[in-house]
């Protein structure tokens, strides 16, 4: 009985820039389930005016105690938000509700980690690692790996559009991690990286072709040596104006970012990348996985994604993963979304704008080709 009580959908933060595709695409499939959800009611009860009563407004909070019985009949939350602590994860854990997370800050995913035994406990499952990177990112890896017989290391780079639109909460987390100092696992070891140093070229095939990328906090390369036990990987991140990649590595090199991080500079250069639109909308993602072929030679796998819209995207896999959750059976707990699906189940959702391919050869004595 209580598996036909709990029905509805809420997504937190339904009415930003990926929330609102995620209810739009969620309210054609589950027609009045849908909840968009925020601190704004007037925000939330304006964007459902436009979804012809698919998608109901719903006002909450995350920074502040929930009312009590919000979450009955809720069966998933889709948080498209940062948060700081897990006091609402929790929540949603106690009462045996599903939860997606869209979004990239790996400290908060790890700590959400600690809470599988209570989420199973509750027959709740949590879904991390969802959206462009983390998520196709992760899957992409995965691929990457089945190619192999033996992988000891993955790189992941990704190359976004300055010509698409970005979220502002996007924006700021790029602004805020730039020149930031995070931890990935390099043979097996724990180790220290800095965002925007460390450059390397990967060859994003297609009609894209070279690009410098530089290390950058995405969470993929956090969790991936656990999931998909691979001593070394590593993420790094470029913009499809070679420019203004090479400004912001300069900038986080002098350590001019931290003056671009502080008050009203902060605010402007977010507003600036918000508004340019001199760049393409076109991403890319790839995966290159080093190790040995399954005859035993040094081999490298590589895996191709490009497509138009990052935002967009995000929200498909988002919406995606609700359906899974939703409609199948998932076993209760934590888990990242290597974990439960492969990039074939993903490709029939994001539709034919997606373009998908991969790339094996068999790698020289030196162990890597030039771009």
């Amino acid at each position: 009985m209580e598996m036909h009580a709990k029905e509805k959908i809420v997504v937190v933060g339904g009415y930003g820039h990926v929330g609102r595709t995620i209810c739009g695409i969620l309210g054609e499939r589950y027609p009045g389930k849908v909840n968009a959800a925020g601190r704004s009611r007037e925000r939330a009860e304006r964007f459902c005016q436009s979804a012809g009563g698919k998608i109901r407004p719903l006002e909450i909070d995350i920074r502040k105690p929930l009312p009590p019985g919000i979450l009955n009949g809720v069966k998933l939350v889709i948080m498209c938000l940062d948060q700081t602590d897990t006091g609402f994860v929790r929540e949603c854990f106690r009462t045996g509700t599903h939860y997606i997370d869209v979004s990239a800050n790996g400290s908060f995913l790890r700590q959400v980690e600690q809470f599988r035994d209570e989420a199973a406990a509750h027959g709740a499952t949590a879904l991390l690692s969802v959206g462009l990177a983390p998520g196709l990112t992760n899957l992409l890896a995965l691929e990457a790996q089945r190619l192999l017989g033996e992988t000891e290391q993955i790189d992941l780079a990704i190359m976004l559009g300055l010509g698409d639109a970005h979220g502002e909460a996007a924006i700021e987390w790029t602004v805020d991690n730039m020149g930031a100092r995070f931890e990935i696992t390099r043979n097996g070891e724990a180790v220290e990286a800095l965002s925007f140093t460390d450059g390397q070229t990967f060859d994003f095939g297609a009609d894209l072709g070279c690009r410098q990328a530089y290390r950058f906090p995405f969470s993929d390369q956090m969790t991936l040596p656990r999931t998909l036990d691979v001593p070394s990987v590593a993420t790094r991140f470029c913009l499809d104006s070679p420019i203004v990649t090479g400004l912001l590595a300069g900038a986080s090199r002098t350590g001019a970012v931290r003056l671009l991080q502080a008050g009203w500079l902060r605010r402007r250069m977010v507003r600036s990348l918000g508004a340019l639109r001199f760049g393409g909308d076109r991403f890319a993602v790839k995966a290159e996985a080093r190790g040995r072929s399954r005859e035993g030679e040094p081999a490298l796998a590589e895996c191709f994604l490009h497509g138009r819209d990052q935002s967009a995207v995000t929200a498909k896999v988002a919406a995606a993963a609700a359906s899974m959750l939703v409609d199948s059976f998932c076993p209760s707990g934590v888990y990242h979304i290597e974990q439960l699906t492969e990039m074939g189940s993903m490709l029939k959702e994001l539709g034919p704008e997606i373009t998908f391919y991969i790339r094996r050869s068999v790698l020289p004595p030196e162990g890597r080709e030039a771009c």
